[in-house]
């Protein structure tokens, strides 16, 4: 699993995963994510584009840090996942609690 970091204009904090978030690839970049994400008020989108596969390991590593943004006065949204690992999120209910945008744009505008 790989994690790159960066910020857009705005402050917003841009989060690109790349792999398989299943047992091995949610430990080794789970520190690294809560981290990026940790802060009062802070505006995160987390790029799921290059995400292959989503298990029971990697749901609560992104439901966990979502809630705890949102605690802190801050929003997360998810963008461009591949469609299985969409359907995945959508049977567990993730598009009720955080926001999933197909366009940056549209992804962007809604932590404004």
């Amino acid at each position: 699993m790989k994690l790159e970091y960066s910020e857009l204009k705005d402050g917003i904090r841009l989060i690109r995963l790349e792999g398989r978030l299943d047992l091995n690839g949610t430990y080794s970049i789970e520190v690294q994510f809560v981290n990026r994400c940790a802060g009062d008020g802070v505006r995160v989108l987390v790029d799921l584009s290059e995400v292959s596969y989503v298990s029971s390991v990697g749901i609560p590593m992104l439901v966990n840090t979502a809630k705890s943004v949102v605690s802190r006065g801050g929003k997360m949204a998810f963008i461009r996942p591949q469609e299985t690992v969409f359907k995945v999120l959508e049977l567990v209910g993730i598009p009720q609690m955080i926001p999933i945008f197909d366009d940056l744009d549209a992804a962007i505008a809604s932590l404004k």
